[in-house]
């Protein structure tokens, strides 16, 4: 058995956490399986030696210009594919969309219309498809919506992350049994403390993404970091010892240092592994945060957060953990407003409430989780219908 895991990479460590996550559910249930990736030099997200390390064989597939050229490598010799290990798309037995957030008019056409075509041709190869729980839409234009409806058409299961993903799946194909609704699933996976981690300088970990500038408009891009800088100074005097964690990529790094400049130079801590950053988000007091998974990670464990965010994702995953007030604007958040916010990060009485509130909550999300393996297998293992 072969199977595919797409859309998932390394740069970015949400991805990667979605990658490890699944892949080591696979590797249990199947652990006879072949495991493949398309590598990538695209931002560093899938270059071919940290996929080979990962234990995946790469996967013959070259797209340019709207061309999948790696349609082509069935006409490389046999032996030479063996002899680099090279997977085609037509070996391929199971396919895992890890995509997190791609479907959808904010990050225009090109990746719906991918994945739409390539359903249709596993369809009529046998491959089973499975779109795993993410953001989804909305879907606006007329063509994302056709490849969308493509897409419900010819998977086996298409898995909304959030209700109003869920409407906007809806609204385009209409209610279908192949489309459940289940949280993210990274909230089962374990991370670890790295050394680097110091519970006594590091309590309040402040987590930027750069996605808040470049896919935000325009007030909310140049509010962004002196909202991120005023949060920092305003916890530096109250002594919660915040610090500022890089979770993915050179410009997170240049916001990082911008933040812990401003507050009198913070530490900041820049970690490689995704499973150490969740490890360290979960160790520390509270967090601030604008990656989705970075909040994923500590709101599963319990560390009460305030949220930042350029999508609907956001709203609804601080929702699902029955803390809808930890959704900030960083336009019109009045200083009172916003010191009250914190507050509750570092007040004992607030922070132990809000904490037994999110940890009841994550149990609650981690069954769905569970849930959500148990409807993925069930699908892997029965006969495609039709």
């Amino acid at each position: 058995m072969i199977i595919e895991i797409r859309m998932a990479g390394f740069v970015n460590k949400g991805a990667e956490l979605m990658l490890r996550a699944v892949h080591e559910r696979l590797r249990m249930a199947y652990p006879e399986a072949l495991f493949t990736m398309v590598p990538t030099a695209l931002q560093g997200s899938a270059p071919f030696r940290r996929l080979v390390d990962a234990g995946f064989y790469p996967k013959a597939s070259l797209y340019r210009y709207g061309v999948d050229w790696g349609q082509l490598c069935p006409l490389i010799p046999r032996t030479i594919r063996e002899r680099f290990g090279l997977v085609l798309d037509r070996e391929v037995d199971i396919v895992i969309d890890a995509a997190g957030f791609a479907y959808s008019d904010q990050w225009g056409i090109s990746h719906t219309q991918v994945l739409a075509e390539s359903a249709r041709r596993w369809r009529r190869r046998g491959t089973k498809v499975v779109v795993m729980p993410q953001a989804l839409g909305p879907f606006r234009g007329t063509a994302i919506r056709k490849h969308i409806q493509t897409v419900v058409d010819h998977a086996d299961l298409v898995m909304p992350r959030e209700r109003t993903s869920y409407d906007h799946l809806v609204d385009v194909v209409g209610e279908r049994s192949n489309i459940r609704q289940f949280p993210d699933f990274t909230n089962l996976i374990e991370g670890r403390v790295p050394p680097v981690f110091d519970e006594q300088r590091h309590q309040v970990c402040l987590v930027p993404n750069y996605r808040m500038i470049d896919k935000t408009d325009a007030a909310v891009s140049e509010a962004y970091l002196p909202f991120m800088q005023r949060c920092a100074k305003l916890l530096v005097g109250r002594g919660a010892m915040p610090f500022v964690l890089v979770h993915e990529g050179a410009k997170d790094q240049w916001l990082a240092d911008q933040i812990a400049s401003a507050a009198g130079g913070i530490p900041v801590l820049t970690v490689d592994d995704p499973l150490e950053i969740k490890g360290i988000l979960g160790a520390c007091r509270a967090t601030i945060g604008s990656r989705f998974h970075g909040l994923v990670s500590a709101l599963s464990q319990g560390v009460p957060s305030l949220a930042t965010g350029w999508s609907h994702k956001y709203v609804e995953l601080l929702d699902d953990y029955g803390f809808p007030e930890g959704v900030v604007s960083v336009v019109g958040e009045d200083g009172g407003a916003l010191e009250d916010r914190l507050e509750m990060l570092v007040d004992p009485e607030r922070h132990a409430k809000l904490r037994a509130t999110l940890l009841e909550n994550s149990e609650r999300l981690k069954q769905r989780s569970e849930e959500m393996w148990a409807t993925v297998f069930g699908v892997l293992e029965s006969s495609r219908a039709g």
